[in-house]
């Protein structure tokens, strides 16, 4: 069997990840990212670049992007929410993917993650971008990061050609 033109063949794959923790919201995470560099980790093609949280694709395309946020939090927080936000004029950015887990225990830390994955025609590299939002109930729950474990990433994987 053939597969179509443009399939079957991944040229990108980037991950990129928090490096400090913070609390309360962050609309959009703007600092404190880093492209992984662990020991074992690999990047395939060019990869993305980014600038004030603000991620630009390096070729057209069909891309998978996944974000997973890791929160903290001591008490009762009804909801922690991952969005994937898109923009395709360069300027006005709209959830294209968002998901909530919720955070509720009154004695202890307790430790939630949230997923959030979708699909990015990126039909021009200047116009389409995409960036990564939290927003949190209580704006005392922690979003963890690390420069040398991935609990809040960003990935990219390009699929196929527009």
């Amino acid at each position: 069997a053939k597969l179509a033109s443009g399939v079957g063949v991944i040229t990108e794959a980037d991950q990129w990840r928090l490096t400090t923790s913070f609390t309360g919201d962050a609309s959009p995470i703007a600092t404190n990212l880093e492209r992984v560099d662990t020991s074992g980790w690999g990047i395939l093609g060019t990869g993305m670049s980014q600038s004030s949280g603000i991620f630009t694709f390096p070729s057209t395309g069909i891309w998978f992007v996944k974000f997973r946020i890791n929160n903290v939090y001591n008490g009762e927080n009804r909801y922690a929410t991952a969005s994937i936000q898109v923009t395709t004029n360069n300027s006005s950015y709209a959830n294209i993917a968002s998901g909530e887990q919720g955070i509720t225990n009154a004695s202890a830390n307790v430790y939630s993650n949230t997923l959030v994955e979708t699909l990015i025609d990126c039909t021009n590299t200047s116009n389409v971008k995409v960036r990564f939002n939290i927003d949190v109930e209580d704006g005392s729950a922690t979003t963890n990061g690390n420069q040398d474990v991935s609990y809040t990433s960003m990935m990219f994987i390009r699929l196929g050609a527009t």
